[in-house]
């Protein structure tokens, strides 16, 4: 499963975790501005804003899980299985929507968006349909967060057809649909960063016995429902300097409350669900940072320290192993 979220200090910053049992072998991927994007529908687009972010690339095509665009817009599909539900693709002579296929849905908002009111435009003319990939990749059952510095979205297709949702508190997990996520948090509404006063009974003086109990009741299993309430409150509640390492040291701590650890998912027999990496990109300076399971030094990346008017996709694999910084050898 997955966390998305959002956090503003005096730039924005916009990423996520992917929690699975296995890696596709996704790479760090800039989309210069001039690489040609053939959607499946929509035809060809050869001039378009640029992207950064993490991308199984296929047959020289980026695949995207997240990414973010010169302009300060961000996206990233999430799982939402046995809840999404596509269209089917339509003849062009009937239909005068944009039909956009499931895999391209990131890169078609990326190239062509700048922000999320701009985004709302393009929903609001568009059919997001069920077209794989390939026969190797088939459509993946995804959620979608979309957010700038001003606003944030979910766009789920399910059976009843598109649903585009205003997200005030800038965080998605997986299921269930994104209402359901936000009304579970009435049943926190009690909780705080301060510690509790005795309000249990005028006849019993209770005391606080640690430090932290004001968050008593914030869930802390794995499930997608607990991870949305604990990252919610952490990044709300989250306080850090307006500098760069500030930021984003305090975002791996946010999206750090849910990280997944090998051995307490179990999905199959023998295999667990483990966060494979975690990224923070700043959204106004398109530096796209990650951690991965076996190593936690941040690592970093800048999409405007490649020539961004290139054609050729540039990709970076992960670095995935950690080193241990020894002070006394």
């Amino acid at each position: 499963m997955c966390t998305a979220a959002t956090y503003k200090t005096k730039d924005f910053y916009m990423g996520r975790t992917l929690d699975y049992e296995f890696s596709y072998g996704e790479q760090i991927a800039i989309t210069p501005r001039n690489y040609e994007f053939d959607f499946r529908f929509a035809g060809k687009i050869k001039s378009h804003y640029a992207l950064i972010g993490m991308a199984f690339v296929a047959e020289g095509y980026p695949l995207y899980y997240d990414a973010v665009n010169e302009k300060g817009l961000g996206m990233a599909g999430l799982n939402f299985v046995g809840n999404a539900a596509y269209e089917e693709a339509l003849p062009e002579d009937e239909t005068e929507v944009s039909q956009v296929a499931q895999f391209e849905f990131i890169p078609w908002i990326l190239t062509q968006c700048a922000t999320v009111a701009e985004a709302r435009e393009k929903l609001a003319t568009m059919r997001l349909t069920g077209t794989a990939f390939s026969e190797q990749l088939p459509t993946a059952q995804l959620h979608w967060i979309i957010a700038d510095k001003d606003s944030c979205i979910v766009v789920e297709s399910m059976k009843d057809g598109l649903h585009v949702y205003d997200n005030p508190v800038g965080v998605l997990t997986n299921n269930p649909p994104f209402p359901s996520q936000m009304f579970a948090l009435n049943n926190y509404a009690g909780v705080s960063r301060k510690q509790p006063e005795s309000t249990f009974a005028g006849v019993l003086q209770l005391d606080a016995y640690s430090r932290g109990m004001g968050g008593m009741g914030i869930p802390g299993d794995l499930s997608s429902q607990s991870r949305f309430v604990k990252v919610a409150f952490t990044k709300l509640n989250s306080i850090s300097g307006e500098e760069e390492d500030e930021s984003v040291s305090q975002f791996f701590h946010i999206l750090g409350s849910v990280d997944q650890q090998r051995g307490c998912c179990e999905v199959t027999e023998g295999k667990y669900e483990i966060t494979i990496y975690t990224s923070c990109c700043n959204t106004a300076k398109g530096i796209y940072y990650y951690t991965t399971y076996d190593n936690h030094q941040i690592t970093a990346v800048d999409m405007h320290a490649e020539n961004l008017d290139s054609d050729q996709l540039i990709c970076y694999p992960l670095l995935s192993k950690g080193e241990v910084r020894w002070q006394n050898k």
